[in-house]
């Protein structure tokens, strides 16, 4: 019985403020498996993002256990997670993280060349070409519209063959009609490279795209269903 892409055992994040400590996440224990879609949803303040944040290792748990491709990543320097989301994670943010003085086809390939793959700018160019932007390798930031940005920021998240792809909601920041688009383009993109597809929404009828429906309230998976 082969052991799931990612799971959580029993995990806390607790973080302190001048009010004193705030649990946002509470005795959370879930198994992903590698292939699926999983949709998370729930209130505004829930701890979506934050549970999205443990999975990758970008917040460190307070308690517990997060394994990720058979790595625990309790106590690993941030050094060593850097290293295990570049080889294994691809995120898509609502905002699109790209930057400002690089072209498309530089910011796609630059956390490849970071892993030192001495093919970063062919990978690059093959996975803007997948997500059709093969005519705008050269276009900055600035020249490109909020659809055409989440795009080359998809692509960067498939570009170096991450297994998992983690959306915190993806098309926040987009109008109805090109939020649509992205989100067709990262099921085809999940379904053609084989990925397992996280994705943090507010929309549930977005969220029953995915074959399971997992729900945050109040720091704790409440539910987890299957669409």
């Amino acid at each position: 019985m082969t052991s799931p892409l990612l799971s959580l055992s029993h995990v806390d994040l607790t973080l302190t403020s001048r009010a004193g400590a705030v649990h946002i996440l509470q005795d959370v224990s879930l198994a992903i498996e590698a292939g699926e879609a999983v949709g998370i949803v729930g209130p505004s303040g829930s701890g979506k993002t934050s549970l999205l944040m443990v999975m990758s290792g970008l917040e460190p748990a307070t308690g517990g256990k997060v394994m990720l491709d058979g790595n625990d990543l309790t106590g690993r320097s941030e050094e060593q997670l850097a290293r295990l989301r570049r080889e294994t994670i691809g995120i898509v943010f609502q905002a699109f993280h790209l930057i400002p003085t690089l072209t498309a086809l530089e910011n796609v390939a630059i956390p490849m060349e970071f892993r030192g793959l001495a093919d970063a700018g062919e990978r690059a160019r093959a996975a803007l070409v997948r997500v059709g932007l093969g005519h705008r390798l050269d276009h900055y930031p600035g020249q490109l519209s909020g659809g055409e940005q989440q795009r080359v920021a998809i692509a960067r998240a498939l570009a170096a063959g991450a297994r998992v792809l983690l959306a915190d909601e993806p098309t926040g920041n987009l109008d109805q009609e090109t939020g649509q688009a992205i989100i067709d383009l990262l099921f085809d993109l999940k379904a053609r490279e084989g990925a397992t597809l996280l994705l943090v929404t507010h929309d549930r009828s977005l969220a029953a795209r995915c074959g399971r429906i997992i729900e945050v309230r109040d720091g704790k998976v409440s539910e987890s269903t299957s669409t």
